[in-house]
């Protein structure tokens, strides 16, 4: 039978092509039902496949509809509806008579369990993991912030992680618990946030915050304008990146117990968003396309010594590849 449809797919003409009776098998059809006219858009004439469901589905089926006529149920209630034998789309079944899986694993994470909704917990057929290994599972999500979070530190031996958020604050989380146990609230969008060793080192507009975590002892590093994108540590000096273009080095000094300012590299024409130490280098990517690799001369000043220009790359982002290297050298003795 030849159907004229003009719907959502266009004046299209659609076979509909019924499968041979009492289950005969035919020659001109490869005994599969087609994946095409069961979602009503099939235009093939003539087409390799059934265009009827095939008879032995259509018996279970009506089997496992337990004489109410139901084709499914909800996997997570009672009787002996579909939900609760078998393997189906909505859940995972108890498996074959054997009691092995009828069909494989999917080979991916459920994505309602990614967004933190999926409402078949155990019984789901897709793993609820964040990552595809039986080394690394998830041990709790850390739910409090109220936008994009933009920085994290686990200092060496703390029992302690802390996180920065757009929201303005930082919280406090108890590794045993997974519980917050403290909120500083900062007032300004936190652009990034590293530590090493006792400090914790904060990048917000025009200020660089610091905490000593065994101390508490705070600091308030004035000198970039804009915002702090990116932070980094590398010869006992502490770099920021800020959104004016610039990067700023302060060297901390046990005799004031302070940090000091040692450095401002300038070159980049936009925000410098990325930083990377190592090699005993400084790696600097910007706004401006470019990536630029500083060195430390003989007196102790850096130096600007090679620039990479990504013509084709409409930019460089946080979180991309790009960042700037820089060789840090001792200083020269006095």
């Amino acid at each position: 039978m030849d159907i004229e449809t003009d719907g959502r797919f266009g004046n299209k003409r659609v076979h509909n092509r019924l499968g041979p009776a009492n289950g005969a098998a035919s020659s001109s059809t490869s005994g599969k039902v087609c994946i095409h006219w069961r979602a009503g858009r099939c235009n093939r004439f003539p087409c390799p496949y059934l265009h009827s469901e095939l008879p032995e589905a259509t018996t279970k089926r009506s089997n496992h509809g337990g004489g109410g006529g139901n084709v499914w149920r909800n996997p997570n209630g009672g009787g002996g509806g579909r939900g609760s034998g078998g393997f189906n789309k909505w859940g995972r079944g108890p498996g074959g008579a054997d009691g092995g899986p009828r069909h494989k694993a999917p080979d991916r994470p459920c994505r309602f369990f990614l967004a933190g909704d999926c409402s078949y917990g155990e019984k789901c057929r897709y793993p609820h993991s964040y990552c595809m290994s039986d080394s690394i599972t998830l041990l709790t999500p850390l739910q409090g912030h109220e936008k994009v979070v933009t920085g994290i530190a686990l200092p060496a031996g703390s029992d302690k992680l802390y996180s920065g958020s757009k929201d303005g604050t930082v919280r406090m989380w108890d590794c045993q618990t997974g519980q917050c146990a403290g909120v500083i609230t900062m007032g300004r969008e936190i652009g990034c946030m590293i530590s090493e060793g006792p400090w914790l080192f904060v990048g917000i507009p025009d200020a660089v915050k610091v905490w000593n975590m065994q101390t508490q002892a705070e600091m308030n590093l004035t000198g970039p304008t804009g915002q702090v994108y990116a932070l980094a540590v590398g010869n006992e000096l502490l770099f920021a990146a800020t959104q004016d273009g610039r990067i700023l080095a302060w060297r901390f000094s046990a005799s004031t117990n302070a940090f000091e300012p040692a450095a401002s590299l300038v070159g980049h024409q936009l925000a410098v968003v990325s930083l990377v130490v190592g090699a005993m280098r400084l790696y600097s990517g910007s706004m401006d396309k470019t990536i630029r690799v500083w060195a430390a001369t003989e007196s102790g000043s850096l130096e600007v010594t090679y620039t990479h220009k990504e013509e084709h790359m409409p930019s460089v982002t946080v979180g991309t590849a790009a960042a700037v290297a820089i060789h840090l050298r001792p200083r020269a003795a006095a």
